[in-house]
């Protein structure tokens, strides 16, 4: 079970990795054989159907993401905490409201989904 401060702790080391650009730091947390998520996967990994398969794959999504948006900030707005997943809800450099949903086994990511708000 994630604990509130295991949660805290967690967002806050996410958004300075994410706010630095810092992909090494973002990917430790993430298990070799992660499955990421993402509308957004589907325009930057041509062909993936807007999922990313492995850590590999991971890093060359975020990887043209930030060459896309080299000013790219973050802003938390929410945690939520559930057994053995953590939501971040964030606002992106766009002003959009984003949801991350992270599912883990002890302290890695094996799944994670990248959500947006419906138009």
């Amino acid at each position: 079970m994630i604990s509130d401060d295991s949660a805290r702790s967690f967002v806050d080391r996410w958004l300075a990795d994410w706010n630095a650009h810092d992909l090494d730091a973002l990917l430790a947390h993430y298990a070799d054989d992660v499955v990421f998520t993402s509308p957004l996967a589907d325009r930057l990994l041509p062909g993936s159907g807007g999922v990313a398969w492995g850590k590999a794959a991971l890093r060359e999504y975020w990887t043209a993401g930030l060459a896309a948006l080299p000013d790219l900030p973050f802003d938390v707005l929410d945690r939520y905490i559930g057994v053995d997943t953590l939501v971040i809800r964030y606002r992106n450099h766009a002003g959009g409201v984003v949801c991350e949903v992270l599912e883990f086994a002890g302290d890695t990511i094996v799944r994670g989904h990248g959500t947006y708000l419906a138009a």
